[in-house]
């Protein structure tokens, strides 16, 4: 299958890692990490930028991305600068230990699911390819779109779809679908959309977007645990870096967009008593925010690339 994946904010992202900068004060090989390998956007372009003996780690959970990336970079695999790793990024600590890393110079992540997800029909992303229900990034674990549809309560399906998708039709939503399911599974992505389409009234229906867009996020994140997985591993970058380490993080939605910005917002004050003249070492905060707000496309990427719309990037350094 081909990979091909156009990556959004690729420049600035790479940009907010200083990467020269932190190689002309180094004493030591530095390691950075792009925890979100997809097709390899970020990948290429840290390489890139490498400087001496400077090396990357590249984690993915999509076996086909860890294929393509094999292939893409073996010249860089084949000399010790880049090592794959084939994992959540949740397990980020556990798998750097592994191999022999316990502090990194850097890291980026993009949350967004890979273009060749989503237009790869069989993989169960899209509401406008059929296939059957599936939605996991990593294909070898259990649980699918089709579990969660099909053997979720109504009151568990409302509730992903409300906090997962924002979606104000939760109710209704998951309604038919425990009236649809009780004559026969929903077995298939446009099965499902059709059934999101009929428990909606009219108004809606006119309204621009897909009206399954935002269930079928829901589904997604709960589907491969997101925002769980996301808040931890983004907890132990920051435990990771080294002082003056940087972290950029890339969101696509609301709801990462808001864990993000409320995680880097509690590691980057301090809640200082009245009165101290002096702020000790050790009352600091853990992160500094070198975005107050965040980065955004400009019109050339808008212009091309219509997944860049709501991107958003917010960068911190280790203090």
């Amino acid at each position: 299958m081909d990979f091909q994946h156009t990556t959004v904010l690729l420049e600035e992202a790479v940009d907010a890692l200083a990467i020269s900068e932190h190689a002309a004060g180094a004493d030591r090989p530095l390691v950075y990490v792009d925890a979100t390998l997809g097709g390899g956007g970020h990948t290429a372009k840290i390489l890139s930028e490498l400087i001496g003996n400077a090396r990357l780690i590249s984690f993915d959970q999509d076996a086909i991305a860890i294929a393509h990336a094999e292939e893409r970079f073996a010249a860089e695999i084949a000399s010790g600068q880049l090592t794959l790793v084939k994992a959540n990024f949740d397990q980020l600590t556990e798998k750097l230990a592994a191999l022999g890393v316990t502090e990194i110079a850097g890291i980026v992540y993009d949350l967004g699911v890979s273009s060749p997800q989503f237009d790869d029909g069989a993989r169960g992303f899209s509401y406008k390819l059929t296939a059957r229900l599936d939605m996991r990034m990593d294909q070898e674990q259990a649980l699918t779109a089709y579990d969660v549809v099909n053997d979720y309560s109504f009151h568990d399906l409302q509730r992903i779809f409300y906090r997962y998708g924002e979606e104000p039709f939760a109710k209704q939503i998951a309604r038919k679908i425990e009236q649809q399911r009780e004559i026969a599974a929903i077995e298939t992505t446009t099965e499902l959309a059709e059934l999101i389409k009929s428990a909606l009234p009219q108004k809606v229906l006119k309204k621009k977007g897909h009206p399954a867009k935002q269930v079928f996020q829901a589904l997604r994140i709960e589907v491969n645990h997101e925002l769980e997985a996301a808040e931890s591993s983004l907890s132990q970058a920051i435990e990771l870096l080294q002082p003056g380490g940087r972290l950029a993080v890339i969101t696509f939605h609301s709801l990462e967009d808001r864990l993000v910005k409320q995680l880097f917002k509690e590691k980057s004050e301090v809640n200082t008593p009245r009165g101290l003249p002096a702020l000790p070492d050790a009352m600091k905060a853990e992160l500094k925010l070198v975005t107050r707000k965040p980065i955004v496309s400009g019109d050339t990427e808008l212009a091309n690339n219509n997944r860049a719309h709501s991107a958003k990037l917010r960068v911190v350094e280790k203090q």
